[in-house]
């Protein structure tokens, strides 16, 4: 059974997931043997597939695009062991000015909180719009959206940091959390 599928990503992010000569387009179209239409003037993707799976992985490749990450970064979710996750920021200020605030604390002075919490947590992390998206294996996941929003609400870098620290070294000696 064909199943349609449309996804809405910000007009600014459609040269991206097209690219130049249409080239990332028609890397995802080979990929998943899946035809991809683009409307740029409403930001709509949409495709029609009759293979749940595969139709699943491109939907969360086109989202991650439109949520900031670069393509290549974005095709890991053809991994099976990778996933993707988004964290609206919505949910979490009140006013324009915390916007602003919480994504000085997620990005920090050049990138380098961005950077530290995507070396320690061993994922890759953007902060576009209104939301924080990680891509990260399944087993990494969980334990970086934690870290994520004790940063968002308000807990200090170095105990965020240091928590990843923990869980990263658990997970390498292949510890119980």
């Amino acid at each position: 059974m064909l199943i349609e599928y449309n996804v809405k990503i910000p007009k600014e992010r459609i040269a991206v997931l097209i690219g130049k000569q249409a080239e990332i387009k028609k890397r995802l179209e080979k990929r998943t043997k899946i035809k991809i239409t683009v409307d740029s003037e409403s930001g709509d993707v949409d495709f029609d597939s009759d293979d749940a799976v595969k139709s699943l992985v491109l939907e969360n490749v086109i989202k991650a695009i439109g949520r900031g990450f670069n393509p290549e970064i974005a095709e890991i979710l053809f991994n099976e062991d990778f996933c993707f996750d988004i964290i609206n920021l919505k949910d979490y200020v009140k006013t324009k000015n915390d916007f602003a605030r919480i994504k000085s604390r997620l990005i920090g002075r050049n990138g380098g909180a961005r950077e530290n919490l995507e070396r320690l947590s061993n994922t890759n992390i953007s902060v576009y719009g209104k939301t924080v998206a990680i891509i990260a294996r399944f087993d990494r996941i969980v334990y970086t959206r934690e870290a994520l929003i004790s940063l968002i609400t308000g807990a200090p870098h170095a105990h965020v940091y240091e928590y990843l620290e923990k869980v990263n070294h658990k997970l390498e000696q292949g510890k119980e959390l």
